[in-house]
């Protein structure tokens, strides 16, 4: 049990270097105070800029791959390999860490993103095969709605989904992470639910294919 909370320690403690938090601390902005005030990919696109917005994409996918592909695996000095943990479970808590690290990030008074990207990385660590179908249900969905929100929503339940029909006997921990993330996802994006059942919910005009023509 001593690697398992170890590595899950870690893993949350990765999760909660926020590329938005970082990045707008080097450039003397907070991220929290502009725009919707998340600190994700989302706002830090509307309110830094594409450049901005893909590096701290490219930090939060990357910390969420690195606990669930490599951290989990890991011999990290001073701790043995547990025999009695099973690996898939390892890298499941190690992922499932770092999304809360993300969400609710130690280093910034718990206010974090939503984990959207992380979730993404994490996902990629898990089953790289799962993330072409996962970002091909966002796009679809996004096109179809226009809500960023949704499209993640359903992006994230489709994971599970994939892994149960993509394999014989899918990996129980990766069911469960996948069933555990979704609902969490939701949690996070209550407000977006909130604004898009009051109609008051941004969308994308520029990608959203069944916007009202002028």
């Amino acid at each position: 049990m001593l690697e398992l909370g170890v590595k899950a320690l870690v893993a949350y403690l990765l999760g909660s270097i926020s590329g938005s938090l970082l990045l707008g601390h080097l450039r003397g902005v907070d991220i929290r105070k502009l725009g919707s005030g998340n600190a994700g990919g989302t706002n830090a696109l509307r309110t830094q800029g594409f450049m901005f917005a893909l590096w701290v994409m490219v930090i939060d996918v990357g910390k969420g791959w690195v606990a669930a592909a490599w951290l989990a695996s890991a011999n990290l000095p001073g701790l043995a390999a547990d025999p009695f943990i099973d690996r898939y479970w390892l890298a499941a808590a190690c992922a499932g860490a770092a999304v809360l690290g993300h969400v609710y990030p130690v280093w910034y008074e718990f206010r974090g993103g939503k984990g959207a990207a992380t979730l993404l990385g994490v996902m990629l660590g898990l089953r790289p095969d799962a993330f072409a179908p996962v970002i091909g249900v966002w796009f679809a969905v996004l096109l179809l709605t226009g809500y960023v929100g949704l499209a993640t929503m359903v992006a994230v339940a489709a994971f599970p989904l994939y892994v149960l029909l993509a394999s014989d006997a899918p990996p129980s921990s990766q069911l469960a992470f996948g069933v555990i993330m979704a609902l969490f996802v939701c949690y996070t994006h209550r407000a977006n639910i909130q604004r898009m059942l009051a109609g008051a919910e941004h969308r994308s005009q520029r990608l959203w294919l069944l916007k009202p023509r002028s």
